[in-house]
């Protein structure tokens, strides 16, 4: 299986993976692609640079303020309608997936990457997606961890550390994020 192919299907990849040096390539490109980004002086320009860095076009009815920051792109999936506020941070080699009219708060961080607890591994990564189904709302500075599914909407609260899967219709908050109440529409 591709290196690539691999990382989205989750798990362990060993940090001597015979294709590693392929990831630290395209990483290095993101880097590159990511200057630019956050040197934009529009939102169509900034949606431009970062549809550059996944290789897909976002639609143009989503805005994302800079700065944004992700470490390899390709593996993020953007919707439409969807609005991701300033300095946000997307750590996608595991794949992080947003569906429509999603809104994400300053400063959240989507990380689909850990570290194996044995020290003898521990540079090796461990992958896992984030999946924010349609309509969520992710509040300001909140963490989303690996292996993650943030469901239809749904509310994190601001700060929360989310390392569980949130049903569909309520609301998280705290670190760990604890259920707060369900969502009566």
């Amino acid at each position: 299986m591709d290196l690539f192919e691999q990382m989205l299907a989750g798990g362990l990849i060993p940090n001597d993976h015979p294709q590693i040096s392929k990831l630290w390539d395209a990483v290095a490109q993101t880097i590159q692609r990511s200057a630019l980004l956050n040197t934009s002086t529009s939102i169509a320009e900034s949606r431009n640079r970062i549809s550059e860095i996944i290789g897909k076009e976002i639609d143009a009815t989503t805005t994302i303020f800079i700065p944004f920051h992700t470490n390899f792109g390709k593996h993020t999936w953007i919707g439409k309608n969807v609005f991701i506020n300033h300095a946000c941070s997307f750590l996608d080699l595991g794949g992080i997936t947003i569906e429509d009219n999603v809104l994400i708060g300053p400063r959240v961080n989507l990380v689909t990457e850990n570290h194996p607890v044995d020290p003898k591994q521990r540079k090796s990564l461990v992958l896992g997606s984030i999946l924010i189904k349609k309509n969520a709302w992710i509040g300001a500075g909140a963490t989303i961890l690996p292996g993650v599914t943030i469901g239809e909407n749904s509310i994190v609260a601001a700060g929360a550390v989310v390392t569980k899967d949130v049903p569909d219709n309520c609301i998280v908050g705290g670190i760990p994020a604890k259920f707060i109440k369900t969502i009566e529409s």
